[in-house]
């Protein structure tokens, strides 16, 4: 019967959690009001100001309760705000203008009229779009921030062990913080193994950004949990369920075993990897058939290529923005590649993959880079 009686630990804990939840909430629905009826009063005192300094305060002080409503309010509160700050210009216009102390009706005013309601309306189209997320202003962005800190989290390559090195470099088209192309790794935790996918979402920049958001952190999992192997073709079925039409994919996925040097590496219609020999100081295009597309061919099929890294030995991973151009073939694009990489032997591929970018990359296309040296 006492056992009945009190609530165990585990309920007590569930309902705490939940009173806080609740509270956090009301104290967020309050916060929302209070800076409402602030601007509000803001709105309020500016057209005071407007009417009584009438030569001195102008329309355009309206400006500063409307900024501070497209950044802070709650989309559903805007369309409340804006009204308010329409009517107090309509009051204040009408008591100006309508009964004005003079005959003068100074056109300069006219346009800054024109400006606070054509600024009025930007702020309701932009919150209407923000509206479907729930969240606007700043709170929006913080959320972008934190997704775009979490794509950069998952593509750090984990720490190797010595004698090997990694580096790697991502540029987005038009110099975004969001783009299509992202890398995502894991190191085994049984046997001494990296795996690396590199991925270039179709599309570019903020427009591929959108779909590079959902694939990094899916792709990510799949690479933790599925076999080298079944890497691909994981990912391929889980771009073939989302259905996006146009949405597909290029990848390629390196598996190298850290103790010995072998490697595993698979594509899915991605720019061939390239290979550094030191030993005949060479360079090697793994230029194998590989597999279609991410997101096209249900049940498609993704031939293995074997090799081995050397000691000093390298392999090049990239994205098709670092080597296409319009009207001039990829083979020469990854020519001059390799040319450029040519210098990194003689200087050392410390920072090679930003130099190679920098050099290579265009502001029209995203593209990445990822080096990968046993040295």
């Amino acid at each position: 019967m006492e056992a009945n009686a009190r609530p165990g630990r585990a309920a007590v804990s569930s309902r705490l959690v939940l009173r806080r939840r609740d509270a956090v909430r009301r104290w967020a629905g309050e916060d929302d009001r209070i800076l409402f009826a602030v601007l509000v009063v803001m709105t309020l005192v500016a057209g005071v100001l407007m009417y009584v300094f009438s030569g001195v305060v102008v329309a355009s002080a309206l400006m500063v309760p409307l900024l501070l409503t497209d950044m802070m309010l709650s989309p559903r509160r805007v369309p409340a705000m804006v009204g308010i700050i329409l009517a107090v210009l309509a009051v204040e216009t009408y008591f100006e203008y309508l009964f004005p102390e003079d005959a003068s009706f100074p056109p300069r005013r006219l346009v800054t009229i024109g400006v606070v309601v054509f600024a009025a309306a930007l702020v309701l189209l932009v919150s209407a779009r923000r509206n479907r997320l729930g969240v606007g202003g700043l709170a929006g962005e913080a959320m972008l921030i934190d997704l775009q800190d979490r794509i950069n989290r998952q593509g750090r390559v984990p720490p190797l062990p010595v004698g090997w090195y990694v580096d790697l470099a991502t540029r987005s088209a038009g110099g975004t913080s969001f783009a299509g192309d992202f890398l995502v790794a894991h190191r085994g935790t049984v046997s001494p193994s990296l795996s690396l996918a590199v991925v270039d979402v179709s599309g570019k920049g903020v427009e591929a950004g959108t779909r590079s958001l959902l694939l990094s952190g899916a792709f990510g999992a799949l690479l933790a949990s599925s076999p080298a192997p079944r890497f691909l073709t994981a990912a391929n079925d889980y771009l073939v369920a989302q259905d996006w039409g146009e949405g597909f994919a290029t990848a390629v996925h390196l598996c190298v075993n850290l103790s010995n040097g072998e490697f595993e590496l698979r594509s899915a219609g991605h720019p061939p990897a390239i290979q550094f020999l030191a030993g005949s100081g060479r360079w090697r295009v793994l230029d194998e058939v590989g597999g279609p597309v991410l997101g096209l061919v249900p049940g498609a099929h993704f031939p293995v290529i074997r090799g081995s890294l050397a000691h000093h030995d390298a392999l090049l991973l990239y994205t098709d923005g670092l080597v296409e151009r319009p009207r001039r073939d990829i083979g020469q694009g990854i020519d001059r590649l390799i040319g450029e990489a040519e210098r990194c032997v003689r200087q050392g591929f410390d920072g090679s993959a930003e130099q190679l970018v920098a050099k290579l990359g265009t502001s029209a296309d995203d593209c990445a880079l990822v080096v990968l040296q046993r040295r």
